[in-house]
C-alpha cells in the first residue's frame, strides 16, 4: 500500500520512455513511469475514487445566494478533493502537473483556445443539422445577471475549469499507466488510448448539463476536450490547458451575452 519513490536515474522499460531516451524529470508525464513515485493498484483506486467524489460534488452541491457562489464552491471541491488526495498518495506530483508558466505557454493557451472555438463551432453546426443541440445553461444564468454579477460569475468559473482539467488529467495518467503496464503498450499508443478514455469520461460528466444528449456530448464536448488537452500534452504543464479552457469558455460566454443582447 506504499508509494515508492523512484530516483531520476532509475532505469525503466524502453516502452515507458526509459533507457538512453528517457526524458528528464518534468519533461514527461508523471506517475506512469514511476516518477516521482510509483503507485500500486490500491492507491490508484483511491485516487480515482477521489476524482469520482469530486465530480459528484460538482454536480450536486448547491448553495443559497448568487449563482456564482455555488459555481465557485463546486469548483474548489472539484479540483481540491483529488489534488489533496494526490498530494498524500504521491508526494511531489503537484510540481510535475503545475509548473511555471512561460511565454510560449501563453501562446499555446491563445492558439488552442482559438482552435477549439473554430472547431467546436463547425462540429456543432454539423451536428445541429441532424440532431437537436442543447445550449449551455450558463448562458441563461449570465443573461439574467447585472454587470457585477456577470464579473463575479466569470471569475467563479476559474476554479471550475481548473477542476475540469484535473478531472481530465488524473484519469489520463491512470489510463496511461494501465496501458503501458497491464496492457504492455508503448508510450505513444498509451497516450492515444489515455486521451480517448479521458475524453469519453469528460463527455460523460457533461451529460446532465446538456439534457443527456449523448451525441452532442461525445462529438462536441469530447472533441473540445481533446483539443484543450493538447497544450498539456505538449508542455506537461496543466496551467496551459487551464488557460486555454478559460479563454475558450469566457469567449463563448461573451458571445452568448452579445447574442442575447441583440435578440432581446
Amino acid at each position: 500500500m506504499s508509494a515508492t519513490p523512484v530516483p531520476p536515474s532509475t532505469p525503466a522499460d524502453p516502452l515507458h520512455g526509459g533507457g538512453p531516451n528517457r526524458l528528464p524529470d518534468r519533461a514527461d508525464f508523471p506517475l506512469y513511469d514511476g516518477r516521482p513515485v510509483r503507485l500500486n493498484g490500491a492507491r490508484w483506486a483511491v485516487l480515482m475514487g477521489a476524482v469520482v467524489v469530486a465530480a459528484a460534488a460538482d454536480l450536486i452541491v448547491a448553495l443559497p445566494g448568487p449563482p456564482w457562489l455555488s459555481v465557485a464552491v463546486r469548483g474548489v471541491l472539484f479540483f481540491g478533493i483529488p489534488l489533496l488526495v494526490l498530494s498524500r498518495l504521491a508526494p511531489g506530483t503537484l510540481s510535475y502537473l503545475f509548473q511555471p508558466v512561460r511565454p510560449k505557454h501563453v501562446g499555446l493557451m491563445v492558439a488552442f483556445a482559438a482552435i477549439n472555438l473554430v472547431l467546436s463551432y463547425v462540429i456543432a453546426l454539423v451536428v445541429s443539422i441532424f440532431l437537436k443541440v442543447s445550449s449551455n445553461p450558463s448562458n441563461e444564468v449570465l443573461a439574467g445577471l447585472d454587470t457585477a454579477g456577470r464579473v463575479a460569475y466569470f471569475a467563479s468559473t476559474i476554479p471550475q475549469l481548473i477542476g475540469e482539467e484535473v478531472f481530465t488529467v488524473l484519469p489520463f495518467l491512470a489510463f496511461l499507466t494501465l496501458a503501458t503496464t497491464a496492457l504492455g503498450t508503448g508510450r505513444r499508443t498509451g497516450v492515444v488510448l489515455a486521451v480517448i478514455g479521458s475524453a469519453v469520461l469528460f463527455a460523460a460528466i457533461h451529460l446532465p448539463t446538456y439534457d443527456w444528449n449523448i451525441a452532442q456530448c461525445l462529438l462536441i464536448i469530447g472533441t473540445a476536450r481533446v483539443v484543450l488537452l493538447i497544450p498539456y500534452l505538449i508542455t506537461k504543464n496543466l496551467w496551459t490547458s487551464v488557460g486555454a479552457h478559460v479563454l475558450s469558455d469566457w469567449t463563448l460566454f461573451g458571445l452568448g451575452l452579445l447574442t442575447a443582447h441583440h435578440t432581446s
